[in-house]
């Protein structure tokens, strides 16, 4: 009879699951930290987790642990290799999210295409006649150049195409070929791109820690080019990016990650009024908190039932012969 420790709330119908699952015992801990659910390690056969970190120290306590189980696609937060080592798999959720995050980048370049910040004060306390400025532009025929073209990239060009938008994609590990069947003209250096853009949105998923776009970079861009990122917070370098707004290098930007989460009081992208940023959100819509949910459950559940599927597993070359045994054939 397996044990659970659901680290973290998640969604009603992710519970749901795991009552109905027979012979299936839990510990639920709805608080996001690491030491609220480090005391129940010890007990626990699986772990479904949400964004906390799992150390080694914290793993080696959960002698009885057979799967863990993220609530999401990163894992920056979990000691990888300690997990390798004693062959325990490590499953994801797969692709549940790309297309609200691929909403929420199109819903930041529109809310900075639109000016709806500065029209939204106007509206509130005035003036009303802000509007006369004519400040707001069209994504009609404008050059949008996507950075990452993987399943996030490829729902924002099929959604940009429909603003009319001319789209150009930067993705070194993709073919031409593929770029071209996403819906996108390929670009092979990305300076270039970045000086043909009117918009940039930024998918790559992840960086080594060197940021994508900094301030060569950015210095290639239009004067009245607007950035977005969605993906990685460091991919763009934010101090870099906080020079070139206040300089005019760049008109605007759209940020919903950042390097450090949650950002400082006072970081300095708060200041500028040509920013518009929400708390690393992009993926956590009502919707896709029940596919997280009832992936991650699932996950946990199907590794004790031996149906877990190894495409969602990350770590599969590192994996026991025993925890092998649990995966679907």
């Amino acid at each position: 009879m397996p044990h659970l420790l659901i680290a973290g709330k998640i969604h009603d119908d992710g519970i749901a699951l795991l009552k109905a699952a027979k012979g299936v015992t839990y510990d639920y801990v709805t608080e996001i930290s690491h030491d609220s659910y480090a005391p129940l390690i010890e007990k626990a056969d699986g772990l479904v987790i949400r964004t906390q970190p799992l150390p080694a120290d914290t793993m080696a306590k959960g002698s009885k642990l057979k799967i863990v189980s993220r609530h999401g696609v990163g894992y920056d937060a979990v000691d990888v290799p300690s997990l390798n080592a004693r062959g325990i798999p490590l499953a994801i959720i797969g692709d549940v999210n790309s297309r609200p995050v691929a909403e929420h980048a199109m819903m930041l370049m529109l809310a900075l295409a639109k000016k709806v910040r500065t029209y939204d004060a106007a509206t509130r306390v005035g003036p009303w006649g802000y509007r006369n400025g004519f400040e707001a532009i069209e994504l009609h025929e404008k050059n949008l150049l996507i950075v990452g073209f993987g399943r996030i990239g490829r729902h924002v060009a099929k959604m940009a195409s429909g603003f009319g938008m001319v789209i150009y994609a930067f993705d070194p590990f993709q073919s031409n070929d593929a770029i071209k069947a996403g819906g996108a003209e390929p670009i092979t250096d990305l300076k270039t791109g970045l000086a043909l853009a009117d918009f940039v949105t930024v998918h790559v998923p992840m960086s080594g820690g060197k940021a994508v776009i900094g301030s060569d970079e950015l210095a290639c861009m239009k004067k009245s080019a607007l950035i977005v990122n969605t993906a990685r917070g460091g991919l763009i370098d934010e101090s870099a990016l906080y020079t070139a707004l206040q300089s005019g290098q760049i008109a605007g930007a759209g940020i919903d990650v950042f390097l450090e989460e949650p950002p400082a009081a006072n970081h300095p992208l708060f200041a500028s009024e040509k920013v518009i940023l929400s708390p690393h959100s992009a993926s956590l819509t009502v919707e896709s908190a029940i596919r997280m949910a009832v992936m991650s459950v699932k996950n946990a559940l199907d590794y004790f039932d031996a149906k877990l599927d190894p495409a969602l597993v990350v770590n599969r070359d590192h994996l026991s012969d025993e925890a092998r045994l649990h995966l679907k054939a």
